[in-house]
């Protein structure tokens, strides 16, 4: 979905925003950088970019009183865009809004770099973009030189791995109405980073066929999990089969189609009410629209495929993984050894 082969890094201010609720402090520099060695350029473009290759999400910046212009990051990346002379100033701006929020215990000190790109191409069309990004990790490396007819071992105690970047974000000078495309990369535990999605860019995801296959997905594993117990006497078995077959569902489809996959999938014109409600009830809770049909995403489906659970976990000794048809496995009670079992049907060993 985003690709830098063509990419070109134009300007590049680097900062330091420490705690605010410890005291720490925030250093701006006076003036952006220029990057003059190309090692070095196309190592930042690999350390700031490439974290983005896997990213499918889209997001919006936005405001919860609607007035996008009381965002703090898309007013100075509005400004930013409309002329680059004001990119070093405009930065230093975010920055002190960053180190405002950053007032809860846990967040970290760190580097901020601020970029400007241009030809980033973002689902097919290049466009310039303003990163942010943070490192807050810090690891020891090595250096091996030689002197003469000797070789030297050196070290770099806090050196940046390239290859771990810990915040970052792409904010694409399109859709301003809309609050911009935003794609947004966050390493670091979700208790510990609300304040980078949710306080500092205030980000809300973008409602497309991605975000509709993802979400509809997760409601309908929540769904077996978590609320099916509650009307129907139903086994793990049961539960895994129901969430494979829906998984089969979105694999196989190019729609999705609510009435068709509740037949299909649910069977049950009771659990098919229910679930419908469950749906209802969570576009409530979290004020979000979960659409009746749409253009199912085959990346969003490969995402949700990997926590979608087909093992069958019995005591500490035995895993069955469940994949295929759930008739080939027959649960049952031993009035002798007072414990139950699974009777699994099959051909051959494999």
């Amino acid at each position: 979905m985003i690709s830098y082969f063509e990419a070109s890094l134009s300007q590049l201010s680097i900062h330091k925003a420490g705690n605010k609720l410890l005291d720490e402090t925030l250093s701006l520099s006076e003036h952006s950088l220029n990057i003059n060695d190309e090692v070095l350029d196309g190592l930042l473009m690999q350390y700031f970019l490439s974290p983005f290759e896997k990213v499918n999400e889209i997001y919006r910046l936005y405001h919860p009183t609607g007035d996008l212009n009381l965002n703090e990051v898309f007013h100075f990346a509005e400004m930013i865009f409309k002329g680059t002379d004001t990119f070093h100033e405009s930065n230093k701006q975010i920055a002190k809004h960053l180190y405002d929020i950053s007032n809860h215990p846990k967040i970290k000190s760190g580097e901020l770099y601020f970029t400007y790109f241009a030809n980033l191409q973002i689902e097919g069309e290049l466009l310039v973009a303003v990163g942010i990004f943070k490192s807050e990790s810090k690891e020891p490396y090595l250096t091996v030189f030689q002197e003469a007819r000797e070789f030297k071992i050196n070290y770099e105690e806090k050196a940046i791995n390239i290859k771990k970047l810990d915040k970052g974000c792409l904010i694409f000078n399109t859709e301003k109405e809309e609050g911009y495309k935003v794609a947004v990369v966050d390493q670091t535990n979700r208790s510990e980073a609300v304040y980078w999605i949710d306080e500092f860019l205030k980000l809300k995801i973008r409602n497309d066929n991605y975000t509709q296959t993802q979400n509809t997905l997760s409601v309908y594993k929540s769904f077996v999990t978590q609320k099916m117990d509650e009307e129907f006497e139903i086994s793990k078995a049961d539960k895994i089969d129901l969430l494979n077959r829906s998984i089969k569902y979105f694999k196989e489809k190019e729609s999705f189609d609510m009435d068709d996959f509740s037949n299909e999938v649910i069977a049950n014109p009771q659990g098919i009410e229910l679930f419908k409600n469950f749906k209802r009830n969570y576009e409530e809770e979290f004020d979000t629209q979960l659409d009746d049909s749409f253009s199912i995403s085959g990346a969003a489906v490969k995402k949700q495929a990997r926590v979608f659970k087909s093992v069958l976990k019995l005591d500490k000794n035995f895993h069955i993984y469940i994949h295929g048809n759930k008739e080939l496995i027959e649960k049952g009670y031993d009035e002798k050894m007072k414990m139950n079992f699974y009777k699994v049907y099959f051909k051959e060993e494999v």
